[in-house]
């Protein structure tokens, strides 16, 4: 079942194209990886599809479960099961670990919010007074955020370059709350452009210079890891690059 479809998506940022005539299906309880070299329009379609400020003025259509949501804003996309985990996550001064967790959560209670800090590796007692700020590494406030979200029980998460800035055993922890994501019929989307974050999806979709060139398994798509390129639109991607063209 298709729960996100991107239909014939174009966005035109400072008077250039940044990405053309996207369509691409996401299935509902999968985890999918939008992949391509930094500056592909991974983030940027992510932005779009969160419907973050600056990003909203597309062409083409978007479906969530079945019904467009161009036009919504970001509090109403969140309302309806759509949220998104920034690669650099935010810091609340004086806000605590609890209150964080607790302010989007269903289940409110602090036994929930206990249960979410163990599914991404850090000891209640430890964290759950803590303030959300400076005091915590980035890996420790990417896995406080992923705490936070499956606190939220959404359908669909988007998460840029989960990878970024966070050790191997916060990597590890984030993907073990990955596979919980996945067992509780959450698609995920993951913004990356690592082998290692792709191996954790189960499909993948190739962008290039806000085209989408390739898709399929992830055995088909880290192909382009190893040769750093494939047949494509664009004969130097690199060159495009350095000419100026590239997008976040």
């Amino acid at each position: 079942m298709t729960i996100l479809q991107l239909q014939n998506v174009s966005l035109s940022l400072g008077g250039k194209k940044i990405l053309h005539e996207l369509s691409v299906d996401f299935w509902q309880g999968h985890i999918h990886a939008l992949i391509g070299l930094n500056g592909a329009g991974k983030s940027t379609t992510a932005n779009v599809i969160m419907g973050i400020s600056g990003y909203t003025d597309f062409d083409g259509d978007i479906l969530f479960e079945g019904a467009s949501i161009k036009g919504l804003p970001v509090y109403e996309r969140a309302r309806r099961g759509i949220t998104l985990a920034w690669q650099e996550p935010a810091r609340f001064e004086g806000l605590s670990v609890r209150r964080f967790i607790q302010s989007g959560a269903k289940d409110k209670s602090e036994e929930r919010v206990r249960a979410v800090l163990e599914d991404v590796g850090l000891e209640p007692d430890e964290y759950i007074h803590r303030a959300v700020d400076k005091t915590l590494s980035g890996g420790e406030r990417k896995r406080i955020e992923l705490a936070g979200i499956l606190a939220m029980e959404p359908k669909l998460v988007l998460m840029d370059e989960p990878d970024s800035g966070i050790d191997i055993e916060a990597l590890e922890r984030i993907f073990q709350a990955l596979q919980k994501l996945r067992e509780n019929r959450v698609t995920v989307i993951l913004i990356t452009h690592s082998l290692t974050v792709l191996r954790q999806a189960e499909h993948a979709f190739l962008l290039c210079c806000g085209h989408l060139v390739d898709k399929g398994s992830t055995d088909k798509i880290a192909r382009y890891f190893e040769n750093k390129c494939i047949p494509c639109l664009h004969p130097n991607p690199e060159k495009l690059v350095a000419e100026g063209s590239r997008v976040q």
